[in-house]
């Protein structure tokens, strides 16, 4: 029984030392701020993860550019945290509000990011579960009909220097955006787009777009891994591929740009792809 007492008021000081005591707070991001959104279009409900500039309060009157981010749980801190350090006081970043499109409330992300980013039904899911695919251009439209007269009402957003970014699944939705509303947005970051899916359906519609010689305004950097070529899939030649097409078409306002990530694989490439993304689109003077 003694014994007993002892380990009780041992464990008792340990806890004090390192504050257990006590409820523990979360870590919140400063400046930041998440709005709930009701799809009408998708019957589902949706989150904002919002990323204010350091002056945002100081200068009222002030209209920022907006970038729009896909799979934000992850991506939404690690863009914040680059931008915040390669600012250097706007010297060499311009101001910018973030905007981070959350995955569907009550749903995983995988099964949220399977059907809201993909452009088609895949016809082999290669062991994955996730019923529902292909939802792409649905979602394409909750964000123009939605998520941007929100912004625009909420936020003081620049709605005329709009910037996409997305990887993988994600940056494969970006290029369904610019196939499809090439206007939506006039800055295109695509980093790794999956655009091997569904048979390369991307590329198709790539050559297709070319064979309409619409005229256009978009800026579009396309950014892959070196090392993301496998037995199966070449997202390198995959991306050079897509990059020739466009450039083929040779569409009045439409300018392309690529960067090939020198030791890099799929899941390394982001970071050093979104900070090469940021001072393409939001340098200063560009």
């Amino acid at each position: 029984m003694f014994v007993a007492r002892l380990l009780f008021i041992a464990l008792l000081a340990l806890g004090a030392l390192d504050g257990r005591t006590a409820p523990l707070e979360p870590y919140t991001l400063a400046n930041t701020e998440v709005h709930p959104l009701r799809s009408r279009l998708l019957q589902r409900d949706y989150r904002l993860f919002v990323s204010l500039p350091v002056d945002y309060d100081k200068q009222p009157a002030r209209r920022y550019p907006v970038l729009f981010l896909t799979d934000t749980n992850y991506a939404f801190p690690l863009l914040r945290s680059i931008s915040h350090m390669a600012r250097n006081q706007g010297r060499d970043l311009q101001d910018f509000i973030l905007v981070g499109l959350s995955y569907a409330d009550g749903d995983s992300p995988q099964a949220s990011r399977n059907r809201d980013y993909t452009p088609s039904a895949r016809r082999d899911k290669g062991g994955d579960s996730t019923p529902v695919y292909g939802q792409a251009e649905a979602y394409r439209r909750f964000i123009a009909e939605e998520v941007f007269p929100y912004v625009e009402k909420t936020l003081r957003a620049d709605m005329g220097r709009k910037i996409f970014a997305g990887h993988s699944y994600g940056g494969l939705l970006g290029a369904h955006m610019l196939l499809t509303e090439p206007g939506m947005f006039q800055h295109y970051i695509l980093s790794s787009p999956s655009l091997w899916y569904d048979d390369g359906l991307m590329l198709k519609r790539a050559q297709a777009f070319v064979g309409q010689q619409r005229g256009l305004k978009a800026r579009v950097l396309l950014l892959v891994g070196g090392l993301e070529r496998g037995k199966d899939e070449d997202m390198v030649g995959d991306l050079r591929r897509f990059e020739a097409m466009l450039r083929s078409a040779r569409l009045p306002g439409l300018h392309v740009e690529s960067r090939i990530l020198a030791g890099e694989g799929h899941l390394t490439v982001f970071p050093a792809a979104i900070s090469r993304g940021l001072f393409w689109a939001l340098r200063p003077g560009a």
